[in-house]
């Protein structure tokens, strides 16, 4: 009983989070399927312009084509791996004081934004995918639809370790003012660690070999790669045992950071 009044709980916060994100539809329509467009021609402009600059087909063992799929699929993968939208609430929720109702509230800080997170990510990602399959079949770029599934299961446990994160980000509002800088630092590191700004094989040694063993590869240069044929079923296994490790650090340090937060909490806002 315990069990599904925990899923009907947190289905009421994803379900909240879609609602209020369809309230807005211009908003959403940006959002879900412009911004991506936008981004995803810029991307993909970039890397002709690599290519007819440097006058060869191919770059590390890739054809233009590949480099192409890689910036379709990256800049889609990259939006699903974001969290900042609701790391700033989190961290408002603190600021301001207002989490005083939702401590005596029978559910938890982290499920009740996580739920959110989840519930607009699944709806936004089920709009936004329209733009890289057409883009796919448009332009006739290397990409195995049989892999979807498996990296899409990749990217959506890694966002479990974004919110983590996010997390743990929000909780350092209890004892520092100006937590919003940590928001814009970690997003641009995240920029480069995932592979959202270039594949990660392009790094030289050994930092290439670092970077792509951490967890943060599997936000887009793990599930890109596999999808377009450039890695294999192997590195997926190695992100999804890579991630698990981060999650039982990350959370341990977010569980201690919150519960001594709240103990000297002394919010009075709303």
């Amino acid at each position: 009983m315990a069990f599904l009044s925990l899923l009907r709980r947190n289905f009421a916060f994803a379900k909240l989070a879609i609602v209020s994100n369809l309230e807005y539809r211009l908003n959403y329509f940006v959002d879900a399927i412009l911004q991506p467009t936008l981004t995803t021609c810029i991307e993909m402009l970039l890397w002709y312009a690599v290519f007819k600059s440097a006058a060869t087909t191919e770059i590390a063992g890739f054809s233009k084509e590949y480099y192409l799929a890689y910036a379709l699929w990256g800049a889609f993968f990259a939006r699903i791996c974001t969290s900042w939208m609701y790391e700033y609430r989190m961290i408002q929720e603190i600021d301001s004081g207002s989490i005083n109702s939702l401590l005596t509230r029978p559910m938890t800080f982290y499920e009740y934004y996580f739920s959110q997170l989840m519930g607009y990510k699944v709806i936004t990602t089920a709009c936004s995918m329209m733009v890289p399959l057409l883009a796919v079949l448009i332009f006739d770029l290397p990409t195995k639809f049989s892999r979807l599934p498996l990296a899409f299961a990749l990217e959506f446990y890694y966002l479990i370790l974004v919110h983590s994160i996010s997390f743990v980000i929000a909780s350092c509002a209890f004892y520092l003012n100006k937590v919003y800088a940590f928001t814009g630092a970690k997003n641009l590191a995240l920029w480069l660690f995932t592979g959202e700004l270039f594949p990660l094989d392009l790094m030289p040694e050994p930092m290439k070999t670092i970077v792509i063993t951490l967890p943060f590869s599997a936000g887009v240069y793990v599930p890109v790669g596999y999808l377009t044929g450039r890695l294999g079923v192997g590195s997926v296994m190695n992100s999804f045992v890579s991630i698990s490790i981060a999650l039982i650090l990350v959370n341990a340090l977010g569980l201690w950071m919150w519960r001594k937060g709240v103990h000297i909490y002394a919010g009075t806002g709303a």
